[in-house]
């Protein structure tokens, strides 16, 4: 995934399309935008950083896993099976993105379930570690029909969906044609906590090369 800052404007559409296409519950975000200010007055701007489970090539959540339920996926998704969680947390204290989260008791948003809550509601993610799938479940449903991640929405996570600035971006990097490596050509970019070795699968454009 590739979130351009220079076009986030902080609408946080995209953490109401990942709560709505996954019905997690209050105070859940798996996909959430930090607001900052930088610089000192009078020269102080503000930036918008979408931020969540980075899907790194090395994720420290899988390592510390005692039951083998975080995974890295063939094509770099990091999934959490539910059936082998035990709920330990200790993915959630390895993680350096403060991307996982772990609920105890089913809660909706306005007390009686809405209807995307009820159709979502997932006794299995009680009790567990869960965090963004990037919509695997989405992704791989696209990819049975024959679509594009990253280009048919019906194979494209909801976040990037949902998104009124084009700020978000989905798709292979691994491909040297798809609008990911494209993207990644054209602008300088950088990944959170890179120094700590963990390569993130998200990447921030921040400017033109």
């Amino acid at each position: 995934m590739v979130a351009d800052l220079r076009r986030c404007v902080g609408c946080q559409t995209c953490t109401a399309a990942c709560k709505h296409a996954n019905a997690t519950p209050p105070g859940v975000q798996w996909r959430r935008v930090l607001d900052m200010e930088v610089g000192e007055f009078p020269s102080v701007k503000r930036v918008f950083v979408p931020v969540g489970c980075m899907h790194c090539e090395d994720p420290p959540c899988m390592h510390v896993c005692p039951s083998t339920a975080t995974r890295k996926r063939a094509d770099g998704i990091v999934t959490i099976d539910y059936d082998l969680c035990i709920g330990c947390a200790y993915c959630a204290v390895a993680c350096p993105y403060q991307a996982r989260y772990k609920t105890d008791v089913a809660q909706f948003a306005y007390g009686a379930p809405m209807p995307n809550e009820e159709i979502g509601n997932d006794e299995k993610r009680l009790g567990v570690a869960t965090k963004c799938t990037f919509c695997a479940d989405r992704i791989d449903s696209g990819l049975a029909k024959g679509l594009k991640p990253g280009k048919d929405p019906d194979a494209t996570p909801a976040c990037v969906n949902s998104c009124i600035a084009q700020a978000l971006h989905f798709g292979d990097a691994d491909d040297p044609g798809s609008n990911i490596s494209e993207l990644l050509a054209e602008n300088q970019f950088f990944r959170m906590h890179e120094e700590l070795g963990t390569k993130p699968g998200f990447y921030y454009l921040w400017d033109r090369k």
